[in-house]
């Protein structure tokens, strides 16, 4: 039994999120019964290195899976996207030891959020960016930013239906550039939380606005309660980017920016 990587893109809208559900409709129900039909298999399991949530897009999302099937690695790229949708694509396939695991070998996670401010709403951007119309303050944004980053209980950002075990994760980078109406947001965290990057966006974008200022960040950190934080802010922008594996220097992944760069046109 081997154990194969595959490195996934996916726009997220019209889907329920990655992880399977009774109903169907998710991207792990989809790859699976692609897969299982390249393989001839009654069932194929995989194992992600993050469970994106409804409407949340993936430029580098990164999976596992154990077969016997031999295959060329080219050969896994087009014969499983002749069967996938136009919303979800194989990107590049390679074998991997058979104890890499895609979930818990990743040291480090990197998810972007791309916001449109402008006044009026772009329909060819819809459910592919965030967007607001209001005038942000980008510094005032920074300097709550600058108060996030580190480790610290993020209880005040985890949704209700958030399973880990512990709210306490490293942000280890939170930085935000603007690029004409567009405000690029790159979160990195050794892992995430249910709901945590749209939970900080729903904060910044209230001290960006001027209802909050900077420290209410720091002062939410510390209060440790969903309830007194801003709401969930939209999925549409939020892009899982790249995901770290430092012991696995084979798999062909793209720098984060790169990642974006390639997939949107955006970001220098």
């Amino acid at each position: 039994m081997a154990r194969m990587a595959l490195g996934l893109c996916y726009d997220g809208a019209g889907w329920l999120g990655w992880q399977t559900q009774p109903g169907g409709r998710t991207l792990q129900d989809t790859l699976e019964a692609a897969l299982a039909r390249f393989l001839a298999s009654p069932t194929v399991a995989t194992i992600c290195a993050g469970r994106t949530d409804a409407g949340v897009h993936a430029l580098q999302q990164v999976v596992h899976l154990d077969t016997d099937a031999v295959r060329r690695d080219e050969s896994w790229v087009r014969g499983l996207n002749a069967l996938l949708p136009s919303s979800l694509a194989v990107q590049w396939a390679r074998p991997v030891l058979p104890d890499f695991h895609a979930r818990f070998d990743a040291r480090a996670r990197t998810y972007f959020y791309v916001l449109r401010s402008a006044p009026v709403r772009s329909p060819i951007l819809y459910r592919r960016v965030g967007w607001v119309h209001d005038r942000l303050d980008d510094q005032a944004m920074r300097d709550a930013a600058a108060l996030l980053v580190g480790e610290h209980d993020f209880s005040a950002f985890r949704s209700a239906e958030c399973q880990a075990a512990s709210p306490v994760r490293t942000l280890q980078v939170l930085d935000i550039v603007r690029q004409g109406d567009f405000l690029i947001f790159e979160f990195r965290a050794n892992a995430f939380l249910h709901h945590m990057v749209r939970n900080l966006m729903g904060t910044l974008l209230m001290i960006g606005r001027g209802r909050r200022p900077p420290d209410w960040a720091a002062e939410l950190l510390a209060r440790r309660n969903r309830r007194l934080s801003a709401p969930t802010f939209m999925p549409d922008g939020l892009y899982l980017a790249h995901v770290e594996y430092p012991g696995v220097p084979d798999l062909p992944l793209r720098p984060p920016a790169e990642a974006l760069r390639h997939h949107l046109g955006i970001i220098g």
